[in-house]
């Protein structure tokens, strides 16, 4: 699992959340809301709340980055075409050096596409995309782990 390689690194490890009190749907503590049962975490991974598709949209985020002097991310999550896509394209302009990780995102079938389509498309995308000032790059997860271990 990625988080694991990251914590062997001392590396830290974020869960985003959605509360979506606002609109009454992923209230937290509620079951909508929690993380998926194969997500394993640890007492030390930080859990930022969200509160839109783009993580940075005020929330906590770039402040506990820029605290811990963070400029290189790694993204996956749930709903390709919203979610991710909108953190991808905020943290571009944030001059965040960016990994999106191809097998470590997904998302539902659509009436027009389905999920499959969805990822291959956005994979395509990120790997085309013109980096701002620093690199943006689709790799997947074995790609990490090998780069990872090589360091």
């Amino acid at each position: 699992m990625l988080a694991e390689l990251f914590r062997a690194s001392h590396s830290p490890v974020f869960f985003i959340q959605h509360d979506g009190t606002k609109m009454k749907e992923f209230i937290p503590n509620t079951i909508e809301w929690q993380l998926l049962d194969d997500l394993e975490t640890k007492t030390a991974d930080l859990f930022v709340d969200k509160y839109v598709n783009d993580i940075f949209y005020k929330s906590k985020l770039q402040s506990k980055l820029n605290d811990l002097n963070i400029n290189e991310l790694f993204i996956t999550g749930c709903a390709t075409d919203f979610c991710v896509e909108s953190t991808v394209q905020s943290a571009l302009t944030k001059d965040y050096n960016i990994t999106v990780v191809a097998d470590g995102h997904t998302t539902g079938d659509r009436p027009h596409l389905k999920a499959k389509k969805i990822i291959e498309h956005y994979n395509w995308v990120w790997k085309n995309m013109i980096p701002t000032n620093e690199k943006m790059v689709v790799k997947n997860f074995e790609q990490i782990k090998n780069d990872l271990i090589r360091y």
